[in-house]
């Protein structure tokens, strides 16, 4: 049976709201002595970030943490909100290593990040190299990574299958030849390839119309469902409807600096179609997301 929304839930998961917890343990990331006995993926840990230089200074996260763990043989679809300018963008060059943070920890999967550990970023503005075919956009991160080419194109052919661009692989990856939606689609293709257990997101489909937004939001949940990569999706979007129909977990963010003010799970079924977007759950779900969201935005003024 499932529980109401924001109902509080059982005490081995997290009640709403969680305020500026995280559920780190600052001492050993990626220790299976917790109660959850779950593996640590990610873990943000006193994070600061200061910007010296502005007048005055601009502290974005003071003393922040963040943990995210994984849950066994089951794909997790982590959204983060907040107001814009919050940091949320910023979280995710963090784990990608894009940023360092003025000070603090970036655990993945238990140990510090380093140099090495290459986790993949999908941007709202399309990354393709226009220069070169679908084929040779999604292949080229084998290539560089030395996999023999008619390997890598024999796999980055699997994958352009399963995103649904079979057909298009001859063409030259730019816009007008293909359309945004189909652009968004090879740059997933491109991080998916590699089998990445963590995929970040940030507002991938920022600037796509409203039909074709649907559209790809339906095919990533496709893809998070059925992948046999048990993936961890980190996504950031203003959408509530998009957040509520994608996620499994939201983390809404509070400002200035930056902080948890909420943290909950989204109880709708793991196999989503369109018609979940017609549920009394869903609407609920997205009406009381965006009354957080409006609560964020009033207490700042």
């Amino acid at each position: 049976m499932k529980r109401n929304v924001f109902q509080k839930q059982d005490d081995n998961e997290i009640s709403e709201p969680v305020e500026n917890k995280g559920g780190v343990s600052h001492e050993a990331p990626g220790d299976q002595t917790s109660a959850s006995h779950l593996t640590d993926i990610i873990n943000l840990v006193n994070i600061n970030q200061v910007y010296s230089d502005q007048t005055p200074p601009n502290t974005v996260f003071k003393n922040f943490n963040l943990d995210i763990k994984d849950i066994k043989d089951r794909g997790q679809f982590i959204t983060i909100m907040g107001k814009s300018g919050c940091g949320k963008s910023t979280l995710l060059r963090y784990i990608s290593g894009l940023q360092e943070p003025t000070s603090g920890e970036v655990y993945i999967y238990g140990k510090k990040r380093t140099s090495k550990d290459r986790i993949p970023m999908v941007f709202q503005q399309y990354t393709s190299f226009e220069w070169k075919t679908v084929l040779q956009n999604v292949a080229l991160p084998l290539i560089l990574k030395g996999v023999p080419k008619n390997e890598a194109d024999e796999k980055a052919m699997d994958m352009i299958k399963v995103v649904g661009l079979a057909g298009h692989e001859d063409k030259w990856a730019k816009y007008p030849i293909l359309s945004g939606g189909q652009l968004q689609r090879v740059a997933i293709a491109r991080n998916l390839v590699v089998n990445p257990q963590i995929l970040l997101m940030d507002e991938p489909f920022g600037a796509l119309d409203t039909v074709t937004r649907k559209q790809i939001q339906l095919f990533l949940r496709s893809i998070f469902e059925h992948a046999k990569l048990d993936p961890t999706v980190v996504f950031v979007t203003h959408s509530e409807s998009e957040a509520v129909f994608l996620s499994s977990d939201i983390f809404i963010l509070d400002s200035e600096p930056a902080n948890i003010k909420h943290h909950f799970q989204i109880d709708l079924p793991e196999i989503r179609d369109e018609s979940v977007r017609y549920s009394a759950q869903f609407t609920e779900y997205v009406n009381k997301l965006g009354s957080l969201m409006e609560d964020l935005k009033s207490e700042r003024k």
